[in-house]
């Protein structure tokens, strides 16, 4: 394992000033499709990529946690590709940024049903402007022919427990989740949406921040180092995410829903992280008190007392939460593969 290094004076970041929301949110927008950069992992035949509407959590998010609440988001973050924090919880790109597509709306850290609704403010706010002559937004066809992702899930799993609940109470608050996304699909595909990509949760069981705050796991840690308990509640959110994706299908026989087993792909680069390049899987890269998790609740990365890996090592953990930019290309290129998708439709399918 490299020697963790302390890091320099941060980067100048983006700001954005408190100016109208309409004018914030356009502005958001406008920056966020600056910051999506082609990468070998899009289709070669896809020469009109969709344009996709993320819904999600911290794993997808390109800036909403700045944008949206002001926090910020600091070098080292994005020094792997960017050279400079652009609110991506990461050394580098997202898997979304890996997609080459336009991502819209930026997904600020709120509730699902909350994205819904910024979501739909967008579409009418794009209707309306359009109508005075602006262009460069998304057309009302653009939005039946986009790809709505659907990338959460973790988050409520994650704060249960860090909330103290047992197995059998975070298990319990499992089926009103997964109603939370059926009912955001559902509201999308009122909308006119038509192209849904769905993705599971990760082993959150495996990430270093869960591992170093959890109490008590030396008995309740697997063959690879992560929390059992933790994992197998991820792995019942996503039997049942599953089988909801499988009566949606029947019930909106108009609509395209693809499930995509990420958890399977993510366990696999934490099991098998020799085999992929990577060491340290259970270490973040970027964060604070070394081996064997290098996570401190109260020194975040880029924050005073952090510290940090040399450059070009083979993380797969940047912060003990989100992913390094080389974990996030392996993970888009199995995605892209379709061996995890169900049903296994090429990328290529949701192109324009």
């Amino acid at each position: 394992m490299r020697e963790f290094t302390h890091s320099h004076s941060p980067t100048p970041e983006i700001m954005v000033s408190s100016i109208s929301g309409k004018l914030v949110f356009l502005l958001v927008l406008a920056i966020n499709s600056l910051l999506c950069i082609p990468h070998l992992a899009h289709s070669s035949t896809c020469t009109n990529p969709p344009i996709i509407f993320n819904f999600g959590d911290s794993n997808s998010d390109t800036g909403g946690l700045l944008a949206g609440l002001g926090i910020p988001i600091r070098f080292p973050n994005g020094r792997a590709f960017f050279r400079r924090s652009t609110g991506r919880l990461s050394d580098g790109r997202l898997l979304i940024d890996f997609l080459w597509s336009t991502t819209l709306p930026r997904n600020v850290p709120f509730a699902l049903h909350v994205q819904v609704m910024q979501f739909k403010h967008f579409k009418d706010l794009s209707a309306e402007l359009a109508s005075t002559g602006v262009n460069g937004l998304v057309s009302y066809d653009k939005f039946r022919d986009a790809l709505y992702m659907i990338d959460i899930g973790q988050n409520d799993i994650a704060d249960s427990f860090a909330h103290g609940l047992s197995y059998a109470q975070v298990v319990k608050k499992i089926p009103s989740v997964l109603a939370e996304i059926k009912n955001a699909i559902e509201e999308i595909h009122d909308q006119g949406g038509r192209k849904f990509w769905v993705h599971n949760t990760g082993p959150l069981g495996c990430l270093p921040q869960k591992l170093a705050l959890a109490q008590n796991i030396s008995q309740n840690l697997d063959s690879v180092g992560c929390i059992s308990s933790y994992n197998a509640a991820a792995k019942l959110f996503n039997e049942g995410l599953l089988h909801m994706c499988t009566e949606l299908r029947s019930e909106i026989k108009d609509a395209s829903i693809v499930y995509v087993d990420v958890f399977s792909i993510k366990f696999d680069l934490i099991a098998n992280s020799t085999s992929y390049g990577f060491s340290n899987p259970v270490t973040a890269c970027c964060g604070a008190g070394g081996p064997p998790y290098n996570y401190e609740r109260r020194v975040g990365c880029g924050y005073p007392g952090y510290q940090v890996c040399d450059e070009g090592s083979r993380f797969v953990s940047w912060d003990g939460v989100h992913y390094t930019e080389a974990a996030n290309s392996v993970i888009a290129s199995k995605i892209l593969s379709t061996d995890y998708s169900t049903p296994p439709l090429a990328f290529d399918f949701f192109c324009q």
